[in-house]
């Protein structure tokens, strides 16, 4: 199963791609879903809520808007049933369904749990209309965060004398964590898995939606750091809404000129390894399956059916041994992490015990070392080529000693 998360730049027409991407792929034989939370129905078609029971829109094409009020009254109240024991000793009132409203991040929340459900139907491609660009790479990486939150907050090893909290309660004489507080980090860390496994999952990736021009190319150059910081794979640029070139009118081909210029270097930051789908500019807003059918002549929308389902993507932070310092260091270990786009002035770089906090403009990820690496001192880094080259030397101090 392919799984493609379109997201793009505010107001570069992302939900119209990402809906021209589920139609090419039911146009290509395929059983394809399309999930939105946007509030519009680019289909012309009745959209429900419900996965269990999407709307067939086409032969092969399948809708489903989520709805991120009624997701979180859902979860709300499971939650609530669920901790009912601990709320009745601390005398709190249960709140009833009526009263509850969506909280801000809703959206995004209901986005991810209907995309893991969705991951265990049977479809063969699931086309997702995510949030802007710099929101999806935060989204994206919230699982991760998360349940690294959770493991420090609840140590596994911790959790695992919980059957002994009862009687350590009666000999320290003073209350200890409820089970229910451990059965809530297990199930949250279950499901945030299961986010992470579809994120991470060989057979996702995202395509990027931008109108060309000179503050997409700043913003997409930063963006394209920053995904790569948190390993996500863009299988696709979208430049959309392209002019027509070669235009008697003045004004449209002074238009077209600078797409062109910004074009030709997209092409050469993102290619070859991203190709660009390019997208004409239909001279209105698309609407209906005609209309985006007509998007789909140049193929650019096409999904790949060739990446490897289901396995997850290797890692491309690898580590060298031995590596060569520019500066004549000895033997050491290197660190390479692979950050396109990226500036030196925008990168910094922090060691926290046995993790490496890593930002990249506004974007930070906190990395676990290898367990070598835990074993040696930071003692350089290098931004070349695009690429971020950290030095370790081993510490004598920690470093096993040989007879």
């Amino acid at each position: 199963m392919r799984t493609v998360l379109v997201t793009g730049l505010g107001g570069a027409g992302r939900t119209t791609v990402a809906a021209a991407t589920a139609l090419a792929a039911a146009r290509s034989g395929k059983r394809a879903l399309f999930l939105s939370a946007e509030p519009g129905d680019i289909f012309n078609a009745p959209v429900t809520g419900r996965l269990d029971e999407p709307a067939e829109v086409t032969d092969g094409l399948w809708a489903a808007r989520i709805e991120p009020g009624a997701d979180f009254r859902a979860e709300f109240l499971a939650l609530q049933e669920r901790s009912a024991g601990a709320l009745d000793l601390l005398g709190a009132r249960p709140l009833e369904d009526e009263e509850l409203t969506e909280l801000p991040g809703g959206e995004q929340f209901a986005l991810l749990r209907a995309l893991t459900v969705a991951a265990r139907g049977d479809w063969d491609v699931i086309v997702v209309d995510m949030p802007p660009l710099r929101e999806t790479v935060a989204l994206l990486a919230l699982p991760e965060q998360l349940r690294r939150y959770l493991r420090r907050l609840l140590p596994v090893e911790r959790q695992a004398a919980r059957a002994l909290r009862p009687m350590l309660a009666q000999l320290a004489g003073v209350p200890m964590p409820a089970q229910w507080l451990y059965a809530t980090a297990d199930r949250w860390d279950t499901e945030l898995a299961g986010v992470q496994t579809v994120i991470e999952s060989g057979s996702t990736s995202l395509r990027v939606v931008a109108e060309p021009g000179p503050v997409a190319t700043d913003t997409l150059r930063t963006a394209r750091a920053g995904l790569a910081l948190h390993g996500l794979d863009v299988d696709t640029l979208v430049p959309n809404r392209i002019l027509p070139k070669d235009s008697a009118d003045t004004w449209l081909s002074t238009l077209s000129a600078q797409q062109e210029k910004y074009l030709r270097e997209w092409h050469e930051e993102w290619g070859p390894r991203t190709p660009l789908g390019e997208i004409r500019h239909l001279g209105r807003d698309p609407r209906g399956l005609d209309d985006l059918g007509a998007l789909l002549g140049d193929g650019g929308l096409a999904v790949e059916p060739d990446r490897d389902s289901g396995q997850r993507r290797d890692d491309p932070w690898r580590v060298e041994f031995p590596g060569t310092a520019d500066d004549g260091e000895g033997l050491l270990y290197v660190w390479h992490l692979p950050l396109p786009g990226a500036v030196k002035e925008d990168v910094s770089l922090v060691r926290r015990g046995d993790e490496l906090l890593v930002t990249v403009g506004p974007f930070r990820r906190i990395v676990p070392l290898h367990s070598v690496l835990r074993r040696c001192t930071v003692s350089g880094a290098g931004l070349k080529d695009g690429e971020l080259r950290v030095r370790f030397t081993p510490d004598p101090e920690l470093w096993p000693r040989t007879r």
